[in-house]
């Protein structure tokens, strides 16, 4: 509603304007073109007049050419305003008045309270839905609410400080809050949620590392730190793609290719589910797992469907592979340890860190000189991106707070250094595709991380790989599972590991099916969190 009104305020501004003018001009055209000086104040109601139909004015009919083409012109001025002010502002106005107030109740149970919404919380949103966990928004303005009990979603209107509030969101039946709103106000909410309902769990979204302290004094249980998650998964990216994880644990000579492809715009791949795409019955080439939506997906189900700009994990023979309409990403085989990263800001400064404590070179770009900082210039510029010596680097992070500078700079980088993996953090999810389409092999949005670390923690049973997880693939020797099929093991459930290949009398098997049986020499290569391998370690023993 405030923004119905501010676009109606500004609707009226123009008005004025359009008249001021009409009247200056009116006032001259009289004088010049009819021999008559009219005071202001008679142009401004001749002009009124014209534009609202009321009349022609007094001085009807004009002699001049020029002066009936105007007034002319201000009729048709005055009818075009009509057309548009009635659907722009009487109609919603109108609608406004005689419709329902939003909801400001909710009698969910178990569910999630999202106190504030934002398209931020649109990925969240989507993951709650698809795992059948109930939530609601908590929004303060009555027309969001509004649009979004439109667009199907769950939503009350009420302000997320206030504990009447979150009493309406029925808190005490809640399974957890989340916090996210802005640095500012998040701890308040926490406090409300906190005294409305002590036992219910608390998650915060901290945008500066620094506040983070002060959602945990407030009471969160858990804090996410989005910016410094995105810094670190860009990073775990740089250094180490999931190809070389996978190819650092088979100890066989194996035909079989590992590799990632990204499936773009056009390809044949693209809108498919994994059990609709041909090339995949027709060939040796098995999905080890991939990248849907900013979560790994280990081993995906048949009706995993593939959208532009899905990263899958594939093995299979070289010739199979030279039939996929889709990028094979950079292969780092015999690439140097020297990463280029672009931007110091808060993500970028993560980004550095992590690279450097883990032993990598690194050249730092950014705009200002500081601590940290390599070269100094400008991303979009050859010069700059030379002098860090990009042609001779495995990676380049992209880290900047302008999406449509980290295009421009994504296509410069392609050109100067083709071979060289582009990793690319997007501000606005709404341009992933553009950064894919200029050339990056692997984009990360902030509303993405943010979503699937907060899904993560918010759904119960349900292991959500998220590109900042330490992730990684193992070998399992075979001790005493010979004979049973990896369906009556239940490895996946009792552990939360998938058994992606299996190393067989010196080769490489990569289509190991729920019916796939294990022999007594065979040894297992599973993939996981970290976590998750640990419980296989233990589960194996």
């Amino acid at each position: 509603m405030a923004n119905l009104w501010r676009r109606a305020f500004g609707a009226i501004g123009i008005v004025v304007l359009i008249v001021v003018i009409y009247s200056i001009v009116y006032q001259w055209g009289m004088a010049t073109f009819e021999g008559r000086d009219v005071p202001f104040y008679v142009a401004v109601q001749i002009v009124v007049e014209s534009l609202t139909t009321a009349g022609f004015g007094g001085h009807a009919p004009w002699s001049s050419i020029q002066m009936n083409m105007f007034v002319l012109w201000m009729n048709l001025t005055g009818v075009v305003m009509v057309f548009l002010g009635l659907p722009a502002f009487a109609v919603p106005l109108i609608q406004r008045a005689v419709s329902s107030p939003p909801p400001t109740t909710s009698d969910l149970s178990d569910h999630v309270i999202i106190g504030s919404y934002s398209h931020l919380d649109d990925v969240l949103q989507d993951e709650l839905t698809g795992a059948d966990v109930p939530y609601v928004f908590l929004e303060s303005d009555g027309e969001v609410v509004r649009e979004l009990v439109d667009d199907g979603k769950s939503a009350i209107h009420g302000n997320p400080e206030e504990v009447k509030a979150m009493e309406s969101a029925n808190i005490d039946e809640a399974k957890a809050v989340v916090a996210d709103v802005d640095d500012e106000t998040n701890p308040t909410v926490i406090l409300s949620a906190d005294r409305a309902n002590p036992d219910v769990e608390i998650l915060s979204v901290a945008r500066d590392p620094d506040v983070a302290p002060y959602h945990r004094y407030a009471g969160a249980d858990t804090v996410v730190q989005a910016r410094q998650m995105l810094g670190e998964s860009l990073a775990l990216r740089s250094m180490k793609s999931l190809t070389e994880e996978m190819r650092d644990v088979i100890d066989v000579e194996t035909e079989l290719e590992v590799t990632e492809v990204l499936i773009e715009d056009g390809s044949e791949l693209e809108g498919k589910t994994l059990g609709d795409a041909d090339i995949f019955d027709r060939s040796e080439i098995t999905v080890i797992g991939g990248w849907f939506n900013g979560k790994f997906i280990v081993s995906p189900p048949p009706n995993e469907k593939l959208r532009e700009n899905t990263i899958l994990l594939i093995a299979g023979r070289h010739d199979d592979l030279n039939e996929l309409t889709a990028r094979k990403l950079p292969d780092h085989t015999d690439d140097p340890e020297h990463i280029v990263v672009c931007g110091h800001g808060s993500v970028g400064g993560v980004v550095a860190d992590t690279i450097d404590t883990a032993g990598f070179d690194m050249d730092v770009v950014d705009l200002v000189e500081e601590n940290g900082v390599d070269v100094v210039g400008d991303v979009t510029e050859p010069e700059t991106l030379i002098r860090a010596n990009i042609q001779e680097s495995r990676a380049v992070v992209l880290s900047l707070d302008d999406d449509k500078t980290a295009i421009y700079a994504t296509v410069m980088i392609n050109k100067l250094a083709p071979d060289v993996e582009i990793i690319a953090r997007a501000n606005d999810a709404e341009n992933i595709w553009k950064l894919y389409n200029a050339g990056a092999d692997y984009v990360l949005s902030l509303p993405t991380v943010t979503g699937e670390v907060l899904a993560s923690e918010l759904i119960d049973d349900r292991d959500i790989l998220t590109p900042h997880m330490e992730f990684d693939f193992t070998r399992v020797e075979n001790h005493g599972m010979g004979g049973k099929s990896l369906v009556e093991l239940d490895i996946r459930n009792k552990t939360g590991c998938t058994i992606v290949a299996v190393e067989r009398d010196g080769d490489l098997v990569t289509d190991v099916g729920a019916e796939f049986v294990i022999e007594d020499d065979d040894v297992l290569i599973a993939a996981g969190s970290n976590d998750s391998l640990d419980c296989l370690a233990n589960f194996c023993n």
